[in-house]
């Protein structure tokens, strides 16, 4: 049996203490008392017990966070003022990230080396970018007509329902938070059900920071039928933010009928990862691996399809099976983890049955294509997984999977994988790899996403624009493009006429 390496638990005391809601600057318990259990993915056991919010905690929170914008001390505070409690928050996080960590780990089952040099920093990164925000939130004067003073305010929205998923729960806790808090507004964030934990510990966090009540609610509990749909549902709701899957996205739009509110969403990909044979090939063979099994393959991003000049298939399978059968596969704390497992059991299902359908459809198993005997059974794993033989028509290269499996198709020149890369319900990402630097700029003007990298994969920062076409979503978080997200504009004319 493996020693899991990991370091001393950090987060056993916070795994100790109640996990309540956060509502109105206190933590409390949910209206009906009902709890719910989160898991280890990497072996099954329960972490502890979770408050299970509903329509009544929504409620509350909802009321608290409009109290908060209306008439608390939020409204009253100067834009620097909220900066410093944005940057004590990021110091915070920054202190405890080895926590952080931890629980994102431990709840995720995502190796810990992903959530400390990965997510962890990133939060921080976000929250510091958005601080500084805070102070460049600017109107304009419009000089069109001499009779009249015309200028327009940027205005926070009001009170904001937060929806995040829990493929990297605390940084998109963070994608969410950042620019909602910079631009004034008040929130409810509810966290998956999955992993709720590092939300709850930012909470507490938060209250640290010195935030005022009610600007910060965070109800745990779950979506249909449940908080998620209470607060999409929400009458005083200004703004619904929401990241998932594309099928809850739908249900949330028509839920946001009822007052008009704003909804952005960030949703599924399917990306086409294309590679020419003028390529560096082991560089594009790492990228390839980078794209599809960081994070388990639970990456909305991910380069799902890999797209192959028909001249370099063979060379590049070879040396792309040859390193994802080496890949080291165990529990998310164990230090030389490189791949964890599903973050639920529900997820390995649903991939395990992906990988029969991809199977029935008649594509090949290069490696992978089942879940691991021996230690690991008890967790939720699946073995990285690639397919080749695959048909872009195929429900393998068509839905998205969220998990280690990679169907590779070739491709006859730059028309022919243009033409295949864009024929998809999604548009989040994709990828070129060549060392024709036109070739790469005009196919990266012909795919249909919101993010294209060229020579590399999976490339993020806080200040550069992230979102989707199609069934990926709309609206751009990161960036000054998510301000945008946040605010109202309006505008104001002054009459000057004798």
């Amino acid at each position: 049996m493996a020693v899991v390496q990991e370091k001393p638990l950090l987060c056993k005391d916070f795994l100790a203490r109640p996990k309540q809601l956060l509502i109105d600057g206190k933590f409390v318990d949910a209206e009906t008392g009902n709890m719910f259990e989160t898991r280890n993915p990497a072996t099954d056991e329960v972490l502890c017990q979770v408050q299970e919010g509903g329509k009544a905690d929504i409620d509350k929170a909802v009321k608290a966070a409009r109290k908060a914008f209306e008439h608390g001390k939020w409204r009253k505070i100067t834009a620097t003022q909220r900066a410093n409690m944005m940057l004590k928050l990021a110091d915070l996080v920054e202190k405890n990230a080895d926590e952080f960590a931890q629980l994102e780990t431990l709840d995720n089952g995502k190796p810990i080396k992903e959530s400390r040099y990965f997510d962890i920093p990133a939060v921080v990164e976000t929250f510091r970018y958005y601080a500084g925000w805070c102070t460049k939130l600017e109107g304009e004067t419009i000089s069109n007509n001499p009779d009249f003073f015309t200028y327009t305010l940027r205005e926070p929205i009001g009170v904001v329902g937060q929806i995040i998923p829990w493929n990297f729960p605390l940084l998109m806790a963070a994608w969410k938070l950042g620019p909602a808090l910079a631009c004034g507004n008040t929130l409810i964030l509810k966290p998956a059900e999955q992993t709720p934990l590092s939300a709850l510990r930012l909470g507490e966090l938060v209250l640290e920071a010195g935030f005022p009540e009610g600007v910060v609610n965070i109800v745990t509990g779950f979506g249909a039928n449940s908080a998620g749909e209470a607060l999409s549902n929400h009458m005083d709701v200004d703004k619904i933010a929401f990241t998932g899957e594309d099928k809850t996205g739908r249900e949330i739009v028509k839920a946001s009928a009822g007052n008009l509110k704003r909804v952005s969403l960030e949703l599924g990909g399917k990306a086409p990862n294309i590679v020419f044979a003028d390529a560096d090939i082991d560089a594009a063979v790492k990228g390839a691996i980078m794209g599809i099994f960081f994070n388990q393959g639970q990456v909305c991003c991910a380069g799902s399809r890999l797209f192959l000049d028909k001249k370099i298939h063979d060379e590049f399978m070879s040396k792309l099976t040859e390193r994802v059968s080496k890949m080291r596969q165990g529990n998310g704390m164990d230090e030389s983890t490189q791949i964890g497992p599903q973050v639920s059991r529900e997820q390995q299902e649903r991939v395990l049955k992906y990988i029969g359908i991809a199977k029935g459809e008649g594509a090949a198993v290069a490696c992978g294509g089942d879940a691991p005997a021996g230690d690991l059974a008890k967790g939720y794993f699946v073995k990285p997984t690639i397919f080749t033989g695959v048909h872009n028509d195929m429900r393998i290269a068509q839905e998205e999977v969220f998990g280690p499996v990679l169907s590779v198709i070739p491709f006859e020149g730059v028309d022919d994988v243009a033409d295949q890369a864009n024929k998809i319900a999604f548009g989040l990402s994709g990828a070129v790899w060549t060392s024709d630097v036109k070739k790469a700029h005009k196919l990266a003007a012909r795919i249909k996403a919101g993010t294209v990298w060229v020579n590399t994969f999976n490339m993020l920062d806080v200040a550069v624009p992230f979102g989707g076409y199609k069934m990926s979503g709309y609206g751009r978080e990161l960036g000054k493009h998510s301000i945008d997200l946040y605010t109202n504009i309006k505008s104001v004319w002054v009459n000057l006429q004798d």
